[in-house]
């Protein structure tokens, strides 16, 4: 590639700035201290991989912000991938840059073209403090721009422009990141089915509600139960007003422990919804904890705690761990992190007196410091669930799964955001936002909405006592393709293709097994060595076109339809690269090489 020069831009009026621009070999960068009268000291260094390519910046000045700034030609540009899941088209230089902390988001990012190769993926090497990202199109000069932002003495920028698929390209800056901060073990628990009340309840919950629903989960195939939003509440209008004190609802779960009691004895694991920065209008905490808010949030009826004051985190850390110390829950659903990360500008200043950090990214990370010490104390293997879009690597130690977003009956959406959580979630297990249908849903598109978080691991929140038998059985039938494959499934190695498509085609690979997730009328390219392969098709055309880069012999063929009945099984010679099977909607087709 071509060293590519600076467009020659001139730096914000009113600042004080020294720059040093750095030949890289394959372009230029320009290197900036923000408010440092020295130019920063760079290094580049060639990775293992060639065209991957560490950059760091360090600066003498401690109150410097160093930026780093470079651009490429936007030739063949396909889409633009944010671990966010935002639109993938590719955005303009001067649209509004995003900030990413350890509450919000990840310093990532990959612009995509044909074939789905990475023209350039970048990360950023820090976990908690906030980084300033722009990045877009310049409509004048046809590049793509990029630059980075962060308050001194040092930032590391991980340039990729191998060309090689961009998932394999972000999941390797993953990698990178845990190599900075110690990563925990994730129990196997975090990897299996979820029953959560939010979407079949609402707020709208007494203890033997949850019990019925647990008593009908455990037989298909679930394995924890999430309580959400309603136990610390008699109220049934949604409002946040009742947050902060976390005791049981006294009418609703007159006897807590004995209630998780009975849950944990179906052989399911109980965990219990908090929503961490949020202290209520109508709760006792919120007069202990006056003047330690950043802000109040009229909507939602709550304060937005300080994380950087002590006496916040410590009475968060004691009111969370008393569900398990006190209550004998497995695990906490901390809900809201983010929240922290979007203080309303009218309020940019309010601040707890005894705030003993910069930054409330770093008070953060001490509240949940703080809490995983005292939960592990408890219960060393305790199950805890963030969500996007707090999914970075900052947030690893402190948490055993991520969620995608809210995204109530959308398959699509689930299917993107889970695959997109996928490639930087780290050891982590990725899960779905909780599937929801209507009452009187097809049995096949039940099988659809699973297949369209197949790589994930499932939640579901319907009201079970109201589902037929054969939404039962499809329910039941694809848990358990689920947890027979679970290792290929969600510990493979993930692709997903064309992200400007809302990837059509995801698959994954693990020890000679091969899954696809067909979402659309494509062919299926099978390449590489197999041993047994699998195709969920969740697409309305039926007719499922494998191609191969070599001819596979013999194979023994099942195809299942959305039930799990068999539709059809045949040992059949395939000499050609090519195969073509009618597969039902929601129907899952399973190929075994022979001999």
């Amino acid at each position: 590639m071509t060293a590519l020069s600076w467009d020659g831009s001139a730096p914000p009026s009113g600042r004080t700035e020294t720059s040093r621009t750095v030949d890289a070999g394959l372009l230029t960068l320009r290197v900036t201290a923000v408010g440092s009268a020295s130019a920063p000291a760079v290094t580049v260094t060639d990775l293992a991989v060639p065209g991957v390519l560490l950059i760091e910046a360090t600066t003498v000045e401690p109150d410097a912000r160093l930026r780093i700034e470079w651009q490429l030609p936007c030739t063949g540009a396909t889409a633009y991938w944010t671990p966010n899941t935002n639109a993938r088209w590719l955005p303009p230089s001067w649209a509004n840059p995003r900030e990413a902390s350890l509450p919000k988001g990840a310093p990532v990012g990959s612009l995509v073209g044909q074939g789905d190769g990475a023209l350039c993926t970048f990360a950023v090497g820090e976990l908690v403090r906030p980084v300033a990202i722009g990045e877009g199109a310049v409509e004048e000069t046809g590049r793509y721009s990029w630059w980075i932002e962060q308050d001194g003495p040092g930032i590391a920028l991980r340039l990729d422009l191998s060309g090689r698929h961009f998932a394999d390209t972000v999941r390797e800056c993953a990698d990178w990141w845990a190599g900075l901060a110690p990563v925990r073990a994730v129990p196997d628990a975090a990897f299996e089915p979820v029953f959560c009340t939010w979407y079949a309840l609402h707020l709208a919950m007494a203890a033997t509600d949850v019990e019925r629903l647990a008593e009908l989960a455990a037989p298909l195939g679930f394995r924890s139960l999430i309580v959400d939003d309603g136990w610390q509440t008699d109220e049934r209008t949604r409002s946040y007003a009742t947050t902060g004190d976390w005791q049981p609802a006294p009418t609703d779960f007159p006897d807590f422990a004995a209630h998780v009691a009975r849950v944990r004895g179906l052989g399911l694991n109980y965990l219990l919804w908090h929503a961490v920065p949020f202290v209520g209008d109508r709760s006792e905490a919120a007069t202990r904890l006056a003047g330690h808010t950043l802000a109040h949030l009229p909507t939602l009826e709550t304060y937005l705690l300080d994380p950087r004051s002590p006496t916040v985190r410590a009475h968060q850390v004691d009111r969370l761990a008393a569900a398990v110390e006190q209550h004998g829950v497995d695990g906490l659903k901390v809900d809201f992190v983010d929240t922290f990360a979007h203080r309303p500008a009218a309020a940019p200043h309010t601040a707890s007196p005894e705030a003993d950090c910069a930054t409330v990214a770093e008070g953060v990370q001490r509240l949940l410091a703080a809490l995983d010490e005292r939960l592990r104390a408890t219960r060393p293997d305790v199950l805890v669930e963030h969500r996007q879009d707090y999914l970075g690597p900052g947030l690893w130690p402190y948490a055993t799964m991520v969620r995608a977003a809210d995204c109530p009956h959308n398959a699509v959406e689930n299917r993107v955001r889970t695959a997109d959580l996928r490639l930087t979630a780290g050891p982590l297990a990725v899960h779905a936002d909780p599937l929801t249908w209507h009452p009187e849903e097809s049995p096949e598109q039940i099988a659809v909405l699973l297949q369209s978080v197949l790589f994930a691991t499932a939640q579901v929140s319907v009201d079970l006592a109201a589902q037929r038998p054969e939404q039962l059985a499809a329910l039941r039938f694809w848990l358990g393709v689920m947890a027979e494959h679970r290792e290929l499934l969600q510990r493979g190695e993930l692709r997903p293709h064309r992200p400007e498509l809302a990837y059509p085609v995801i698959e994954a690979r693990r020890a000679g097994a091969l899954a696809f997730g067909r979402y659309a009328p494509l062919p299926l390219r099978a390449a590489g060595h197999w041993r047994r392969l699998l195709v969920a098709n969740a697409d309305p055309d039926t007719l499922v076109r494998v191609e191969f880069d070599r001819a596979p012999g013999p194979v023994e063929l099942l195809v299942q339809d959305c039930l799990g009945g068999e539709v059809a099984r045949a040992q059949t010679p395939v000499d050609g690269t090519e195969l073509a099977v009618r597969v039902p909607t929601g129907g899952l087709l399973t190929l075994g090489r022979v001999g």
